[in-house]
């Protein structure tokens, strides 16, 4: 039971803390993005 279930929620648990630092820096990019185009005009 546990390698059935252990595995999987072991690499969702790691794949979402992954993802999360790679949204958080996409937001810090797209804020600098925004503030770029807001200088260019």
């Amino acid at each position: 039971m546990v390698a059935n279930l252990g595995f999987p929620i072991a690499i969702s648990i790691y794949l979402l803390v992954r993802l999360e630092n790679r949204m958080e820096t996409l937001a810090v990019r797209i804020k600098e993005l925004g503030d770029a185009i807001k200088q260019m005009m």
